[in-house]
Formats: C-alpha cells, structure tokens, sequence
C-alpha cells in the first residue's frame, strides 16, 4: 500500500492510498467519493497513457508520492426536495378525496345495501347536489310536510360528507329519517331490518326531492329541479280496436322501463316494448270495459336519463318478487332518437348535426356541407354541459347561473348502473357502479369503493346469478347556442 497525490481540475487530494494488489478500478472508486467524478468518466494519466480499470500496476511504475493527474466531470449533487414527502393519508380529508379519484363509500347498516347504491348513483350528479345546497339557504316551503323536509335535509348534508370524506361514512341519519317518512323501509323479520327494492326507494327519494326542491312561484308551473334533471315526458296514443275510440294523453315520469321477454335481447327493443300497454278500462261507446291501447313516445327529454329493467315480478307459488335471469345487453352510448315524437325529432336535428360535425372534427374528417343548422344560428360544442328542464321548448336544456344556453341531441352517456345479485328484489344485493368525473369507474359495494374499467361495466347485462343492472342511468350531451 503507497499513497498518492491526485490532481483534479484545481483541487489536490494529497495522502491518497493506493493497494496496489487490488485492480484500478478499485482506486477509480476512492476517486469518486473524493470528487463525485463516476469511474466511466475518469481519465487518470499514467505511464503509458490512460489508466484502464483492469491495468496490471506493476507494470505502470507508480511510486509513493508520484502526482497523478485526472480529469472528468462530477455527477450534479442532487438537492434535497424543498417540501418533505406528503402521504396521502397525511393530506386534509378533502384533498385525499382529490388524490384517491373518489369520494366515500356507505356502511351497511343491516340490509340497506339497496339504500346505499341508490344514494351513490344519485350523488354522482352535481346539479343535483347544488340544488339540495341552495336548498339550506331558502328552507322550508309551506306546502312541504317536516318529514319531508328533514329528509331532504338529510341527504343534503350526507352528499357534502361523501364528498369531505374517503372514510366510509354511516348513513345513520338519513336511514333513521327514510324509515320516518317511507315505513316500509323499516319492516323487520325476526328482530332484522329486512331488505328491500332499490327502485322502491329510488322513486320514493326522487319525488321527496322534487316536492322540496320547487322553487316559490306559481302553484301551475313551479320550478321544479329534479323534473328538470330527471323527467321524461311522455305523449301518448289510447285508442280501443274494438270500439274505434281514440284519445290523447301527456305525463310525466322519472324513469322509462325496458320490459324482458324472451324477443329482448337489447335494451332498444326492452324500451320499445316498455313504451306499448294495454288498457282495461270503461268504454261509453261499447257500455263495459273494453281492452285499449297505449302507444307513448318522448315529448321532452331530461338531462340524466334513466331506465328501470323490469326483472321482477310476484310469483304467487313463493309469494315474492321473483327475478327474470334474461341477458339484456345495454350500451355506454344511447340514442333515443327512435323513440321521440315527430316534433321533437325536428327540433332535435340541428343539434344533432352540429354533435356530429364537431365529432367528426377530433377525428380529422370532412365536415358535410349539408347541414340542417339554420345558417344564422351560433351553436356550438359546450365547454361544459348544461342540462334539462323537462319544461318549455323540449329541446332546450336549461342553465345554472353562468351557463351558457344548451341544446338536447337526443344522445346520452352511460355515468351510473345500480346492479342486483340473487334471485329476489328482497333479498340478494345491490351494489352501485358510478362513472367518475375523471372518467374512471368505481364500485362501490357498500362501504368499499373498487376501481372498475369499462369491460367489467358491460358485462352487467345478466345472464346468470352474477350482478345485473336493474337501474341504469344515462346523461346527455348536449350542444351550447
């Protein structure tokens, strides 16, 4: 063992050993915690040229005390980060929610998984929830009942705790304000709650809502927001083959239904057979009761869209609902142009070539140049999409404050799929699929949200004893004027 001087750029590293029983490259790492300069980059000049990592020693000459020379460039000496590592559990509540993609999930409070998915798929629309919020600034109406009210109240103040949170949350309040105003929901057997129809508790939310969501105006036409998100009106054809009698008759609804038989295979035909009935009602012509039928069509749509698959039906032999199996194949885009009537299909044929010309733009195709928009109109693609209000010109979806005039393309996106497991709408369970802001889906199964990709979403469709839709529901798009 000799020591060494070494000199690099203008800096001399005097007393530096050197074993010279072990190879240069050995040395070439004492260099490297001196100067930061790697053992590639380094160029130490000996006898003979440059100093190879496998050079024999003894062969160079070097003696104690010899000045070696050497060159190359240090590595940048990485700084420590100005902010200190932030784990995610470390972050305020509201800024996990951000980082993790999707707010919280909902403790089962025995059997209310049925519950739980239908709060989760109603909670994923954002008008909704800025309705129920300018709800705690104008209170109480005169003409809502306190239960009402305080349900209302309730999932108001559950929706901004889904969103505050990525902890599961307990729906205590809400469940113990449900059962209050809907008894059903609190039937019990042997000492259990029991379990219960998510459609059931679906509509009766939805049409709580709408009666406190009404803004004061007049009694004929108030200004109701959850018609405006989620009514479907409907016009409909009653007529009788046995008598020629014929009328017309227009209603509201917040949900089409697609019926099952053994012709449906896709939700198109269920919907098509679900817009037919038939009557048993009084015939003055005929002075007895007589078969009619009910032929519907969409006179004005909503912005969320939301269809009921009718997989249910009492089976007196068990005496309970019992569940039709059928694979109905559903798809993530839906048109529901077909099943519109005649005049709205008209007003819906500008905004649907302006969708279609702005769509064919992303992908680089040639605009048509016919066009049915009226060469004076302005409309184009919305940077946000506004929404419905089931009142007024059909096809003009209503604004927020700030929101720019929108129009109805009779196209709708697939956002949420609340799905049923087992053989009873009593029994079984529900779990809610939800389509994120992101774009990402997530199942929430209760009080454990799962990240989804779009296959496992289309794979719902039924078929066997696996999850399948029963409620689905679709959000439009629509074009800005």
């Amino acid at each position: 063992m000799i020591t060494v001087s070494v000199k690099w750029q203008k800096e001399l590293f005097k007393d530096v050993e050197l074993d010279m029983t072990q190879p240069p490259y050995v040395f070439k790492c004492q260099l490297f915690d001196l100067t930061g300069v790697p053992p590639e980059r380094q160029k130490i000049m000996v006898k003979g040229g440059l100093l190879k990592d496998d050079a024999d020693w003894s062969t160079l000459g070097v003696k104690a005390g010899q000045k070696l020379m050497m060159m190359g460039t240090a590595d940048e000496i990485v700084k420590s980060p100005e902010k200190g590592t932030v784990f995610v559990e470390d972050l305020p509540e509201e800024e996990q929610v951000i980082a993790v993609g999707h707010t919280a999930g909902l403790f089962n409070l025995g059997n209310t998984c049925y519950m739980n998915s239908t709060l989760q798929c109603l909670h994923s629309v954002p008008e909704l929830k800025s309705a129920l919020i300018k709800y705690s600034h104008s209170g109480r109406s005169n003409d809502v009942d306190q239960t009402s009210h305080m349900l209302t109240i309730a999932t108001r103040d559950l929706f901004n705790e889904l969103d505050k949170s990525v902890k599961p949350v307990a729906p205590m309040q809400f469940w113990m304000v449900l059962r209050k105003k809907y008894p059903q929901f609190g039937q019990l057997h042997n000492g259990v709650f029991m379990q219960q129809d998510a459609e059931e508790c679906w509509a009766q939310l939805l049409y709580t809502l709408s009666q406190s969501l009404r803004s004061p105006g007049s009694s004929e036409n108030p200004d109701d927001a959850v018609k405006a998100l989620f009514g479907i009106e409907l016009s409909s054809r009653v007529h009788c083959h046995e008598s020629s009698e014929e009328s017309s008759e227009t209603e509201s609804v917040y949900s089409l239904k697609c019926h099952i038989s053994h012709e449906v295979n896709h939700l198109h035909e269920g919907l098509k057979h679900g817009l037919k009935s038939e009557l048993e009602k009084a015939s003055p012509a005929l002075g007895r009761s007589a078969i009619f039928l009910k032929e519907s069509c969409i006179n004005a749509l909503p912005r969320y869209l939301t269809v009921q698959f009718v997989r249910f039906f009492w089976k007196r032999e068990s005496n309970q609902k019992a569940k039709i199996l059928r694979k109905v194949g559903y798809p993530l885009v839906l048109d529901v142009y077909d099943f519109c009537s005649e005049n709205l299909r008209k007003k819906l044929e500008s905004p649907r070539q302006i969708l279609r010309n702005e769509e064919g733009k992303k992908f680089g195709l040639k605009v048509s140049e016919k066009s049915s928009v009226d060469k004076n109109s302005d409309a184009q693609m919305p940077d946000a999409e506004g929404s419905s209000n089931g009142g007024g010109d059909p096809s003009i979806a209503p604004m927020e404050e700030g929101e720019k005039e929108t129009q109805m393309t009779g196209i709708y996106d697939l956002v949420a799929v609340l799905t049923h497991k087992g053989r009873s709408a009593d029994s079984g369970h529900y779990v809610g699929w939800v389509k994120q802001e992101n774009g990402k889906w997530i199942e929430y199964d209760d009080d454990n949200p799962k990240p989804r990709v779009e296959d496992d979403i289309t794979k719902l469709s039924g078929g066997g004893d696996w999850h399948m839709a029963y409620i689905i529901m679709y959000k439009a798009r629509v074009v800005s004027v």
